[in-house]
């Protein structure tokens, strides 16, 4: 019965976040307030700036006599609970970030699309689906002579509107179409520029569900870890993945930035222009940033997930988590066979402490005295750390190398030199990847160098965090007879 099955679909969609934040008693107040703040202007705002602009918006809403009684860390608390808000802890953020769940956007698109007076059926929306089928059709046509039919005729058209253009004969389009086509594309470039945040959350969705089939694939290689271990990128490599690649290709490409940034410029240098609201002129003012933005900001989070994945695979970290779940199977097919042997009053033969706080009175508290922490400030300076070339393998499977480019910095080198050391290395190329690089020039000493394990040096690197670390390692020796093998 189509009708049930409606229903079914609709009581499953009630479910939905989006369908949640209309129906909450406080919608409308709820709906404005994540509107103004993490919609019209930012985006992502961090926790402190948040919760003092929510502050002072929820006593200026008192004042005009709504009823709001919590504090603004109370309403985040409850809308990060629901689903309408999102937490993340962006790189180099002192603190956490709030944004706008995919669903919350979709709900106030939604709300707004009730709100803005829209002409149906007009000759823009009409034009638009004629152009996109007559492409469709004509880029799904297999037959090479109906193809060369309809570019000969199209070729014909541009010709004979090229020869009318000359004599003078050609129509500018009225401001009023020209002002609705323009209002068409906002709409649906609004539309894309607020498509990212549900493109991402399915990239997580996508991310829970492939540790998800890791975890609980018993066998010793699912087909995901399989390809895992294999070097596949299948986050990447999914049908989400391949969809936002594409994408990310024509938003990337000079040419066609180029194209939409000449267009854009020269739509705004037109009258009509002028009639667009000011809110509609800025959005397109700053179309090409904020697609690039959001779309980075997705290929981001789409490179995170992937090395996240890669990394939980190759630390071996999913097997841990296989024996923690087996370990809850077992618990609850346990307590699903005794639940009728055992009620709540009956002894068990355990005890468990519970845990309480120190509760003391402001009174009772004492000021600190830093003197008392004081610690001698001669800092001894230490040996460097030996590494040793049976460590390099493992350190090597977990780490992401760029071996190429330490290639060419040898062959570089071995150009003027019939020999040279990691250490002179890197007296000439410094290790841009930290550790990372020692670690990749002794892989490659172990494989297409000379060894000598009783000398020693010393080599030096900067970490990320730009201190100065120094190690031993073997004096390892590369060869310009060897140099080819360096490919």
């Amino acid at each position: 019965m189509k009708t049930y099955k409606q229903i079914i679909s609709y009581k499953r969609l009630r479910n939905e976040t989006a369908w949640k934040l209309l129906a909450t008693d406080n919608a409308p107040i709820t709906l404005a307030l994540l509107t103004t703040h993490l919609l019209d202007k930012e985006r992502l705002l961090p926790s402190s700036i948040l919760h003092e602009r929510l502050n002072r918006e929820l006593e200026q809403l008192r004042v005009h006599g709504e009823d709001l009684p919590q504090t603004a860390q109370n309403y985040i608390s409850t809308w990060l609970k629901s689903g309408f808000l999102e937490r993340s802890y962006e790189p180099q953020a002192k603190e956490e970030m709030y944004e706008l769940s995919a669903a919350t956007v979709q709900a106030i698109r939604f709300i707004q699309g009730l709100t803005e007076k829209r002409t149906v059926a007009t000759e823009s929306r009409l034009s638009l689906v004629i152009q996109q089928l007559g492409a469709l059709a004509e880029q799904t046509e297999p037959d090479p002579e109906s193809r060369i039919k309809n570019l000969l005729k199209e070729q014909q058209r541009i010709d004979a509107e090229i020869a009318a253009i000359r004599e003078g004969k050609f129509e500018v389009l009225a401001d009023e179409r020209a002002l609705e086509r323009a209002r068409e594309l906002v709409a649906l470039s609004d539309e894309l520029a607020n498509d990212f945040s549900q493109v991402r959350t399915r990239f997580q969705e996508l991310n829970r569900q492939l540790r998800e089939s890791i975890v609980e694939n018993e066998g010793s290689r699912g087909d995901v870890l399989q390809s895992v271990f294999e070097g596949v990128d299948i986050i990447s490599e999914s049908e989400e993945g391949r969809t936002f690649r594409a994408f990310w290709r024509l938003l990337t490409d000079p040419e066609q930035s180029m194209e939409l940034e000449v267009a854009l410029e020269q739509i705004l240098s037109r009258d009509f222009s002028e009639k667009l609201e000011r809110r509609e002129r800025r959005f397109l003012l700053q179309l090409t940033r904020i697609l690039l933005e959001r779309g980075e900001h997705v290929h981001e989070v789409l490179q995170h997930f992937a090395r996240g994945l890669k990394q939980f695979v190759q630390s071996r970290e999913y097997q841990e988590q296989r024996r923690i779940n087996k370990l809850l199977k077992l618990a609850q097919r346990n307590a699903l066979e005794i639940k009728n042997d055992i009620n709540l009053f009956k002894e068990v033969g355990y005890t468990l402490t519970l845990s309480s706080s120190k509760v003391a009175s402001l009174s009772q508290w004492a000021l600190h005295d830093p003197s008392l922490d004081e610690v001698d400030s001669d800092i001894q300076q230490a040996d460097g750390a030996e590494i040793s070339l049976e460590s390099i393998g493992e350190l090597v499977a977990q780490s992401e190398i760029d071996f190429r480019k330490l290639k060419q910095n040898i062959c570089h080198l071995l150009e003027q030199h019939q020999q040279i050391s990691i250490a002179q290395v890197l007296d000439n190329y410094p290790a841009e990847q930290g550790l990372g690089s020692i670690i990749g020039y002794m892989s490659l000493g172990s494989r297409h160098g000379v060894i000598s394990e009783e000398q020693k040096e010393i080599v030096e690197w900067s970490g990320m965090d730009s201190q100065s670390r120094k190690a031993t390692i073997p004096c390892i020796y590369f060869m310009s007879e060897r140099s080819h093998e360096f490919g």
